[in-house]
């Protein structure tokens, strides 16, 4: 059984109970040559760049299905590569008008600088492509899914992961079903993970009504602080996380000094030794520590991790 069709049951056969969401809209793919043959518009979807009226610019064009795409175009290119931060526009175009759109442009295939970056020696090698003593979750095709988590305790550490979000075309973009797992620092503060790409972050900026908070998309700090630039990849695109992270201090039973978080996402520095005052979401609830584990978080979306790597601070 291919692994796309295998996760596409999964999510139909579960309870939306055991996430607490809607069970996934529409088909999934979690594999871009299926999605390439099953699905033409996912070839059009995606990154592209050069000149309109003279002005160089960026344009993302992500798949809404139907024959619509949200388009948004970014004035001196990408985001991380040249785009001025000037506000944006984002559209809902129809492929027959999208297509003259982009017709002068060409389309790009970004990787992360940091993408297959080897763990250093002394790193404890979380995952990559087999069963470590390091973690417990599915494994399916050389890859870790969502669903998994650490199983040593780390306290400040410097961290390397790889993943690869699913494509949902027939799912809202903003939706949290669009897509969605989170990395959990000891199940306190979570960078979130999903599929908000080519959505402004200024949210009542987009051409719908949102079906969730911007401080929900990808690359935020979930409910907490968006990030400096939103650097999400086309789905289905390998992205890395680099974290460096600052445990919180003790004393006793009293927190003197509070976590710091530094996060770059496909290379570009997003989060800057940012103060956690508690943790985030549902984590803020939770007591603080100073060592624990992390979580790759499952809610009914094949997401792949890989290159997982961990470097402890003294």
């Amino acid at each position: 059984m291919k692994i796309s069709t295998f996760f596409l049951i999964l999510a139909l056969v579960l309870s939306p109970a055991c996430f607490g969401q809607k069970k996934a809209a529409g088909k999934i793919w979690a594999d871009p040559e299926t999605a390439a043959s099953e699905h033409p518009d996912f070839l059009i979807q995606g990154e592209y760049t050069g000149e309109i009226d003279g002005k160089k610019v960026g344009v993302q064009a992500a798949d809404m299905d139907d024959g619509n795409f949200l388009v948004t175009t970014y004035s001196g290119g990408l985001p991380g590569d040249g785009w001025d931060k000037s506000a944006l526009k984002p559209e809902v175009i129809e492929r027959d008008a999208l297509k003259p759109k982009i017709a002068g442009l060409k389309r790009v295939e970004r990787k992360s600088e940091t993408l297959g970056d080897k763990a250093p020696e002394g790193a404890i090698v979380i995952f990559a492509g087999k069963q470590t003593e390091h973690v417990k979750g599915t494994i399916e095709d050389g890859l870790l899914w969502a669903g998994s988590e650490t199983t040593t305790p780390v306290g400040s550490f410097k961290m390397h992961l790889e993943f690869r979000l699913p494509f949902k075309p027939g799912t809202t973009p903003s939706s949290q079903d669009r897509g969605n797992s989170g990395v959990y620092i000891f199940n306190n503060y979570e960078c979130q993970v999903l599929d908000s790409f080519a959505l402004d972050l200024n949210q009542d900026n987009n051409p719908f009504k949102v079906k969730s908070s911007s401080k929900q998309w990808c690359g935020s700090f979930y409910k907490f602080k968006l990030p400096d630039t939103p650097m999400v990849f086309p789905p289905l695109t390998w992205q890395t996380y680099d974290i460096d992270f600052t445990a919180p201090v003790f004393e006793g039973d009293k927190k003197v000094k509070n976590a710091r978080i530094t996060v770059k996402h496909n290379g570009v520095l997003i989060h800057d030794d940012v103060e956690m005052p508690k943790g985030t979401g549902a984590g803020g609830g939770r007591p603080e520590k100073e060592k624990g584990n992390i979580y790759f978080q499952g809610h009914g979306n094949p997401v792949a991790f890989r290159n997982i790597w961990i470097v402890e601070k003294g």
